[in-house]
């Protein structure tokens, strides 16, 4: 599903903003320690009794998000599988923590690609892939800690950013790339 330019660029503005308030500014992304930073509760599927692990799977092979309370506390659960590759797992992470930051409180095919293309973007930024200045998505893989065919979508996109928008510079872009920057200096 194709969303609206105009959301994509919202999208992005999302991540810029998370990244700069967590501080982000690594690759590949920590997933783990970023849900700590937001206070966002990361279950397992194995950690789950037999019962509620058969229904997480049918909920989702992959991962899902979803809100509890405690103690009078309202609070976000990010379940996933943990018998994926880990690059998958940072890549389902990422994915539910678009669905939070974008607040999607339906189930829909916008949503999930709103959150598909959160994620993919915030895996691994074009602003950052081209300071990689990656050859293939081999390269993409092994910077940014990608599956293979994560790391072959990333590719692809890159190579649209760099022909269409490499010389753009918004703002969004601009921040991941100087939180980058201070790491790297």
């Amino acid at each position: 599903m194709r969303l609206l330019s105009r959301r994509y660029d919202e999208i992005k503005k999302v991540v810029a903003a998370l990244y700069k308030k967590n501080h982000i500014k690594q690759y590949p992304i920590d997933t783990f320690s970023l849900c700590k930073k937001m206070g966002i509760m990361l279950v397992s599927y194995a950690s789950l009794p037999f019962e509620e692990r058969s229904r997480a799977y049918v909920a989702s092979p992959d991962g899902f998000f979803a809100e509890y309370e405690e103690n009078g506390t309202i609070g976000w659960a990010i379940f996933y599988n943990d018998t994926m590759i880990p690059e998958r797992i940072r890549f389902t992470i990422l994915h539910e923590i678009g669905h939070i930051v974008l607040e999607h409180m339906e189930n829909s095919d916008v949503a999930e690609a709103e959150a598909n293309f959160f994620a993919k973007y915030a895996i691994a930024p074009p602003p950052i892939v081209h300071l990689f200045k990656p050859e293939d998505p081999y390269d993409i893989m092994n910077s940014f800690g990608l599956s293979f065919e994560c790391a072959w979508n990333v590719m692809s996109y890159y190579k649209k950013w760099y022909r269409y928008h490499k010389d753009d510079n918004p703002d969004y872009e601009l921040i991941i790339v100087s939180l980058y920057a201070s790491v790297v200096r």
